[in-house]
């Protein structure tokens, strides 16, 4: 028996456990999201963190270096990495990973966006066509393409798409739970009128009831110029908002200047995993950026 099960563990040591899948996200959200679903069947690199704004990424050779071993690319789409994912993409040499094929996965696709743009006018600033891009703060949207990932993992993956469904339906158990949670503790947010630096937080806003009164920058992608500030400022006499939101990455200057004038704070939200170090993963994010919120009401 003894020298029977020596030979088994021998058989064993010759066939080494299947690889992790490679998988290549773009933003902080989405490789959290394939490590809940995936688990340890998946292996994650993420091109940016929360500290990068990821609609201005330089190419860099390590990211063709991850792009060229990945068989899967987990991207927001709608614009957002157009800058430079495409030629991420092409210079990778990777055929697997190009758009409309298998290994490339956009986010974007299985959610309504919101802010769908009538008509396209650069003069307006960086607007987005397909709409805004910044649907990782509705977590009801991570339901939906935490689905669609899943079923796209299992198709790259077959031998584990058993393991993939699985995850998806454990995250999504959790994540329902999580949802009705944070809906009630940030039940005093419903109302409250906000200013914010850039569109980053239009999802957030519609799920929670916030109501955005106006916007730092002058343009999308336009740096907030002293004239715009002091408008809204002269506009905070009859429509006053109650705090002023920005991003982990955005400089907090022009926040800071118009919070200290009206008297109301100003508030840094993570906008994605890793930007405050409460916000380490999915549900840390939204604990967090709830948090956040209310201490800014009170």
């Amino acid at each position: 028996m003894i020298r029977l099960m020596t030979m088994l563990l021998l058989a064993a040591a010759g066939f080494p456990a299947a690889a992790a899948l490679p998988v290549f996200a773009t933003v902080p959200e989405w490789g959290a999201l394939v490590r809940e679903i995936g688990g340890d069947k998946v292996s994650v690199f993420v091109a940016t963190t929360a500290l990068q704004d990821p609609h201005r990424i330089e190419a860099r050779p390590s990211l063709l270096a991850q792009a060229r071993r990945a068989q899967l690319v987990v991207a927001t789409g709608a614009d957002l990495e157009a800058g430079w994912l495409p030629l991420v993409l092409r210079d990778s040499g990777n055929a697997g990973i190009q758009r409309g094929q298998p290994g490339y996965f956009e986010a974007a696709r299985y959610v309504t966006l919101l802010d769908v743009p009538v008509a396209l006018d650069r003069t307006q600033g960086d607007v987005h066509a397909a709409g805004n891009p910044h649907i990782q703060l509705d977590p009801r949207n991570l339901l939906k393409i935490g689905d669609a990932l899943a079923t796209r993992l299992g198709e790259l993956d077959s031998p584990n798409a058993a393991a993939y469904r699985a995850g998806y339906q454990a995250f999504a158990g959790k994540w329902q739970a999580a949802i009705a949670r944070w809906e009630k503790e940030a039940a005093p947010l419903r109302g409250v009128p906000v200013l914010v630096h850039h569109a980053s937080f239009l999802y957030l806003a519609r799920w929670l009831g916030l109501k955005e009164a106006g916007t730092l920058e002058p343009k999308p992608g336009v740096e907030p110029s002293s004239g715009h500030l002091s408008g809204l400022l002269a506009r905070q006499q009859n429509a006053p908002a109650r705090m002023v939101l920005r991003t982990a990455y955005q400089s907090d200057g022009p926040s800071l200047w118009i919070a200290g004038k009206a008297g109301i704070p100003a508030v840094m939200l993570p906008f994605t995993v890793g930007g405050s170090p409460e916000a380490g993963d999915l549900y840390g994010l939204f604990d967090d950026t709830i948090r956040r919120l209310l201490k800014g009401l009170n």
